[in-house]
């Protein structure tokens, strides 16, 4: 008996494998918003970890000074501002190439848990923000007896 063969089940595979592509591509793009202009290599990196008795997040902004950074905290938000000047006076140079540019970047991060605000602490060092949120002390539960 004489076997044909399917002329379509070339063209399932290669769409099965274009989805697998385009799936594992757009996990890459998760969290931006469309037609923003934010792309993954404007915005900050950022690693939030939980310890004991406090948070630490840890936020990549290479190029950055740290007179460049402004962070806010409130009991649950923290708010990470970072703006660099281009500092080149372009009448004395004669560019062939120029990428450096006036750049600024933002990012919220939702935290977990309360945070005791005026004791946070920030320290920048090779390009690296690191800060440290001590959480609060929530009551402790109580019983509640049912009349």
């Amino acid at each position: 008996m004489n076997e044909r063969t399917n002329p379509f089940e070339e063209l399932e595979r290669l769409f099965d494998r274009m989805s697998r592509q385009f799936g594992e591509a757009s996990t890459r793009w998760d969290g931006i918003e469309p037609f923003q202009g934010t792309s993954p290599l404007e915005s900050m990196a950022v690693d939030l970890v939980e310890h004991d008795e406090e948070f630490v997040v840890s936020v990549d902004l290479p190029g950055y000074e740290r007179d460049d950074v402004d962070i806010q905290v409130t009991n649950h938000t923290l708010r990470i501002d970072a703006e660099r000047e281009a500092a080149v006076d372009e009448a004395e140079e004669n560019y062939i190439r120029r990428e450096r540019r006036h750049e600024s970047t933002q990012r919220s991060i939702q935290l977990p848990d309360e945070v005791d605000t005026e004791n946070v602490a920030a320290t920048m060092k090779n390009g690296v923000l690191t800060i440290t949120m001590p959480k609060l002390e929530g009551e402790a539960a109580r019983q509640i007896e049912i009349e």
